[in-house]
């Protein structure tokens, strides 16, 4: 049975994660935009992964490549709690990094979109790589690098 004390640290636990998505979920809002295009374009896909919407398909794979600034574009990319990707394997590939996105989501929520422009913003401006040395994608990077390591 449980006692008070446990069924008191649950609730809060699933408090915590109720306003977690809630704060997210202007950001989300973004994500959802692509979910009726998952499917209808062939070879899409939708499917909910460890409390994130993951989408895949042509016009994801097709944004992600074309419209995202990067050399070659990206596999994959995070709006709150929903993940696009080009397809099944790049989701896979990138879900531990995707997750950092998510969590930096629930700390900043919407803030999050002009914390990271302003971010790349600042270090175009001094000359140094708006992406790779973006403090959202060093978190990402990091994590992943201490998680390979044994770390996490």
């Amino acid at each position: 049975m449980m006692d008070e004390w446990s069924f008191g640290r649950a609730s809060m636990r699933r408090l915590r994660r109720a306003v977690a998505y809630l704060w997210a979920f202007p950001a989300t809002v973004v994500g959802l935009v692509f979910l009726p295009l998952a499917a209808p374009f062939g070879a899409g896909r939708v499917r909910w992964h460890s409390g994130v919407l993951e989408l895949h398909g042509r016009a994801m794979a097709w944004f992600l490549k074309h419209l995202v600034p990067l050399a070659g574009g990206a596999s994959a990319m995070t709006f709150g709690h929903v993940v696009i990707g080009r397809d099944a394997r790049s989701l896979e590939r990138s879900r531990f990094h995707e997750r950092v996105h998510v969590r930096q989501y629930e700390r900043w929520g919407l803030l999050f979109y002009p914390a990271y422009l302003s971010a790349s913003l600042w270090l175009l401006i001094k000359g140094g790589d708006a992406y790779l040395e973006n403090p959202f994608e060093r978190e990402a990077y990091d994590a992943e690098a201490s998680r390979r390591n044994g770390g996490a």
